[in-house]
């Protein structure tokens, strides 16, 4: 196989690495740096699972190969919170009880992060098609849209 070096920055910590060149962004994440936050669950981009942000845009990491994030900046689920402080959205979503499973919350945390730095005061039907993109098959979505709006009336509780 051909291997490539990439170096790219990852949760805010620098990178290089020798990948195969068909190594997806999922795999490189999980399997090379241990970061198994980034879920992957249908492998066709369908279910969000996998979204990370790619230089601030977010990206399905199952569709994404290792070398087309060469020389990015990457945030996964892992650096969301700052030390033992969870992010907003994660402490919000612990509050409404938003995720059940777990398995596709890292997805919809990356998701919904990025929609709301553009979108810092959406609407309920904004909120309802920003998480349009990602499937969910024990909440129903209501948590997770009462979460999103827990963070926008800016009603998170500090952690304890």
């Amino acid at each position: 196989m051909t291997q490539r070096t990439i170096r790219l920055r990852v949760n805010g910590q620098s990178y290089e690495s020798q990948v195969e060149a068909r190594l997806l962004l999922s795999d490189f994440l999980r399997d090379h740096l241990g970061l198994t936050g980034t879920h992957v669950g249908c492998e066709h981009g369908v279910c969000g699972a996998c979204t990370v942000l790619m230089n601030g845009t977010t990206v399905r990491s199952c569709l994404t190969f290792a070398i087309q994030a060469g020389g990015a900046e990457i945030r996964t689920v892992e650096g969301m919170a700052e030390g033992a402080v969870l992010h907003p959205l994660q402490q919000a979503f612990h509050e409404t009880h938003a995720l059940q499973c777990g398995f596709c919350s890292p997805g919809f945390l990356i998701a919904l992060e990025a929609f709301l730095a553009e979108h810092p005061n959406p609407t309920d039907a904004e909120i309802r098609d920003a998480v349009s993109g990602n499937l969910c098959r024990c909440t129903g979505y209501q948590n997770i849209e009462e979460a999103v709006r827990v963070v926008v009336a800016g009603r998170v509780k500090e952690a304890t």
